[in-house]
């Protein structure tokens, strides 16, 4: 369904009773509602959630966002960022964070659970940090707190995350490859169902700019290692050991700065949450939650 929220129209579904506690699902860079894996949504209406995924902005079914003078092109972008350009994004995380809050209130929902992959992670932080009156419980995975530049990897990196136009084929053949680079080498997903997730993807909104826009937003995110330490709920901090993206340490630095939050690192697990992975991370999560009480 197409729901008005923080000024813009996001693409969400709802699963589950009305009336249970809800869990909110937030996808990273460029990815759209329908990578989550069937049993994962499910996994969280089972154990007693009301479900919420949607397609952040720029992607999938929800609105696009551009913006005058901001690139969209991969090889412009480059060619700037290399360069040593600063480009103005087209929005911010801070933004994407308040998209949340926005569809929050659109449903009637005054808190929820906010469960963020990536990039999305990166949005669960900022939810912890500006919005906790918001959020009952955080658990921020795969994803890092200290800018993206400062990692002095973004020559390596901007090749691996900027998208570039893509036929169906292209984009099957692609995902298929980032399964191979950065998926979850201790819980494959055959690719057979891989490509078939790339192809329903794909007919729903195959937009490199959006993605790419996205991609400006993360880069220009700021240091969030300082607030993080002022975090007062329930934070739960999950990561691959064996993620080849954003490595297993960041997520630990993460975990460093919030007081009281939980940390696990999960062996096998990379920078894709796959079905056969999915149990486990539903299991971890649901059960930080009900020793929160």
């Amino acid at each position: 369904m197409q729901l008005t929220a923080n000024g813009i129209t996001l693409e969400v579904e709802d699963h589950g009773p009305r009336d249970a506690p809800t869990m909110i699902l937030i996808r990273g860079l460029g990815t759209q509602l329908v990578h989550w894996p069937a049993n994962f949504v499910q996994g969280f209406v089972n154990a007693g959630f009301r479900t919420i995924t949607f397609d952040n902005r720029d992607v999938g079914l929800s609105q696009r966002c551009p913006a005058p003078g901001v690139p969209g092109d991969a090889d412009e972008i480059t060619a700037r960022v290399m360069a040593g350009e600063e480009i103005a994004p087209a929005y911010t995380l801070d933004d994407m964070a308040r998209d949340v809050t926005g569809l929050m209130d659109t449903l009637g929902i005054a808190r929820a659970h906010v469960f963020g992959i990536s990039m999305g992670g990166a949005i669960a932080q900022i939810l912890a940090i500006d919005h906790a009156d918001r959020i009952l419980t955080d658990t921020i995975v795969m994803t890092a707190c200290r800018p993206l530049v400062e990692r002095g990897a973004v020559r390596d990196l901007l090749p691996r995350l900027l998208m570039r136009p893509e036929t169906l084929d292209e984009a099957q053949d692609n995902w298929v490859a980032g399964h191979a680079s950065f998926g979850s080498p201790g819980f494959p997903m055959a690719e057979e169902d891989i490509r078939a997730e790339a192809r329903l993807a794909w007919s729903r909104g195959n937009d490199a700019d959006g993605v790419n826009r996205q991609l400006l937003a993360t880069m220009a995110a700021q240091d969030r290692r300082p607030a993080l330490k002022s975090v007062t709920i329930p934070c739960l901090v999950i990561h691959g050991v064996d993620d080849t993206l954003i490595p297993v340490e960041l997520g630990a630095e993460i975990a460093a700065h919030i007081p009281g939050s939980e940390y696990h690192a999960i062996k096998g697990m990379g920078h894709i949450i796959t079905p056969m992975l999915a149990p486990q991370v539903v299991s971890l999560v649901a059960d930080f939650i009900r020793r929160q009480g």
